[in-house]
């Protein structure tokens, strides 16, 4: 069985080759997350397993396979395979959405706290105060106790539910928005859903949490910025995408809302002329929601594990697409 990594972003995967080898696998990793479509297509071709970071899976490079049974898609998100292609290909593709959900559930409440407390603001008051020798706290100006606001949580799967269960205790409102939520999930967690329009209007923080799809797909725009409240907060670690980013830079600059917080970009990383690089009132972090020692072994794990199961004739834990597995000796 051959098993082929397009790209990674460990130091090494020095680990797995060890594991994987002693089992009689033959694994190949490459680096061609930049690479033309023919030097993926070339490393790729004869794979049993192909397992992806951020290559573009496309139906071009998917026509090109001969054996691959099983795409694995190193993460939770999964926008640059070609769902289609692959349910064409009678192929699977296996994600991780499980590997880091209290990392980027907190990451998301350090940034609402961030926002809600001003903390960035107050390291500028902080030096010119020090370079005046006089305290001015105008620009810190206005600051309200964070229990009692209300947070709206746009999509309740597993990391919006973590937001939800670890801010219960701190007294927040919540607004929950999730239409695919079952009843008795909703039971579960003892909510009640309404609708976007409602969490945009109402709520003194956005934090969203759903998969990029066509109806997500700039989910935050001019119209549902324009329905916030001018001392709201938006925050977004889910996907670059989710949020139309000249929509709001004009709403941070117009003083539309108070201000936001983002860890995705539609380009990674983003551009020198990002427009919210000059923005005072957006908080920017690097893309590592998702980090921490723990996630990051986890995940290899985790993959490791999919690759053993496929060895075994077992299914994949989670499938993104409707593909049915057909089991390693089936070849297309």
């Amino acid at each position: 069985m051959k098993v082929v990594v397009t790209d990674y972003i460990e130091p090494d995967l020095g680990w797995e080759t060890c594991k994987l080898t002693e089992q009689g696998i033959d694994f190949v990793a490459h680096q061609l997350k930049f690479a033309p479509l023919e030097d993926v297509a070339g490393a790729t071709r004869d794979a049993d397993v192909v397992v992806v970071n951020m290559v573009p899976v496309t139906r071009d490079l998917v026509r090109t396979w001969t054996r691959c049974r099983l795409v694995i898609r190193h993460g939770v998100g999964y926008d640059n395979v070609d769902l289609k292609a692959m349910d064409e290909a009678g192929i699977p593709l296996c994600y991780i959405p499980d590997y880091c959900v209290d990392e980027v559930a907190e990451q998301a409440i350090a940034l609402i706290f961030a926002c809600g407390r001003r903390l960035i603001t107050g390291r500028r008051v902080l030096e010119a105060s020090s370079k005046n020798g006089r305290w001015d706290f105008t620009e810190t100006i206005p600051v309200f106790r964070m229990g009692g606001q209300k947070l709206g949580i746009i999509g309740c799967g597993r990391i919006g539910s973590r937001v939800y269960e670890k801010l219960k205790s701190f007294g927040f409102g919540f607004l929950i928005c999730d239409p695919f939520l079952s009843a008795e999930r909703k039971r579960e967690l003892g909510i009640e859903v309404v609708d976007k329009a409602t969490v945009f209007r109402e709520s003194d923080f956005v934090t969203i949490h759903t998969p990029l799809t066509a109806e997500t797909r700039h989910i935050a725009n001019r119209e549902t910025l324009a329905m916030m409240k001018r001392t709201a907060y938006l925050i977004n670690t889910a996907r670059g995408a989710m949020v139309d980013v000249d929509a709001l830079a004009e709403a941070l600059r117009n003083g539309t809302i108070a201000g936001a917080a983002i860890d995705v970009y539609e380009t990674e990383p983003p551009p020198a002329d990002y427009p919210l690089f000059a923005l005072p009132n957006a908080i920017l972090t690097p893309h590592l929601a998702w980090y921490s020692e723990d996630s990051g072994w986890r995940i290899r794990e985790l993959i490791v594990l999919e690759i053993e199961r496929f060895l075994a004739g077992l299914p994949p834990r989670y499938v993104a697409n409707g593909v049915k597995f057909a089991g390693a000796e089936q070849r297309r």
